[in-house]
């Protein structure tokens, strides 16, 4: 459970640029929430929550009566959670574990939230099974993952900044999880017990003119120096693409056409 295990780390750079994209994101994890109807009272599993930006809103909606159990691998964000409940007096359980070895208390809980965590571990199935067990009947799951992270592109394109979205994109391929998670999921959970009763698709485009922006500019200019080690870019590579984004960025029309996500929405039978 080594820090560094994450592919963007975890120190204060990554911690900002999560709450960037958590701000892109929020509004549509609101919204599959209320999708869900999670509410006052009920116990909530926050699987994959990072430093807990979602974990914090989810215990104000669950409320005094209920709660959210916040799982993650890295001790920092772990940490970080703990002096967030403390600060807000929320009632959350903040649990420093990898999923592989995660314990639920059987028919303990009445929903699951998770977000970008599916896509980077070798076996979703079995995890999720677990936490099908935990779950009480009618619970649901509100699960957002990429669909296909490959439609990733800029308008206009730029030479080296193309080849750096793509080698970021073959660096996960080559990886032993799956990227596109979200569109093998609705065979997944319907075969561990769950039923299918939302999907919804999750596609942003970006302009230099709205916050969107920062979400895939933060993350190249923190994942494409990580793949020079990884031998996927030369360090000219890297610093040509990254002067190709901040030239995109004063283009006048320009766009990026961020990763396609997903939302499922899953009942327990």
């Amino acid at each position: 459970m080594k820090e560094q295990s994450y592919i963007l780390g975890t120190d204060e750079e990554e911690l900002f640029r999560l709450g960037v994209q958590h701000q892109v994101w929020a509004e549509e994890a609101q919204q599959g929430w209320r999708n869900a109807n999670f509410r006052p009272g009920q116990t909530i599993l926050d699987l994959g929550c990072g430093p807990g930006y979602c974990t914090k809103e989810l215990a104000f909606i669950t409320g005094e009566e209920g709660g959210v159990i916040g799982v993650d691998k890295s001790k920092n964000y772990i940490a970080f959670l703990n002096k967030t409940a403390k600060q807000f007096h929320l009632n959350i359980e903040a649990i420093h574990a990898n999923f592989d070895d995660l314990e639920l208390k059987t028919s303990s809980l009445d929903g699951m939230y998770c977000r970008w965590a599916l896509a980077w571990i070798p076996k979703p199935k079995e995890v999720l099974r677990k936490v099908v067990a935990a779950l009480k009947p009618g619970a649901k799951m509100v699960i957002h993952e990429y669909y296909d992270w490959g439609v990733l592109q800029t308008e206009p394109q730029k030479e080296n900044l193309t080849k750096a979205i793509k080698q970021a994109l073959k660096s996960f391929k080559d990886s032993d999880s799956e990227i596109d998670i979200g569109r093998y999921l609705p065979k997944i959970l319907s075969e561990i017990g769950m039923k299918i009763v939302g999907f919804r698709p999750m596609a942003k485009i970006a302009t230099p003119n709205n916050g969107v922006w920062q979400w895939p500019k933060t993350f190249f200019q923190s994942y494409f120096p990580r793949l020079v080690s990884q031998n996927y870019l030369s360090t000219t590579e890297v610093q040509l693409a990254l002067q190709e984004l901040e030239e995109l960025e004063k283009t006048d029309g320009a766009s990026i056409c961020t990763c396609l996500m997903v939302e499922l929405i899953a009942e327990k039978i």
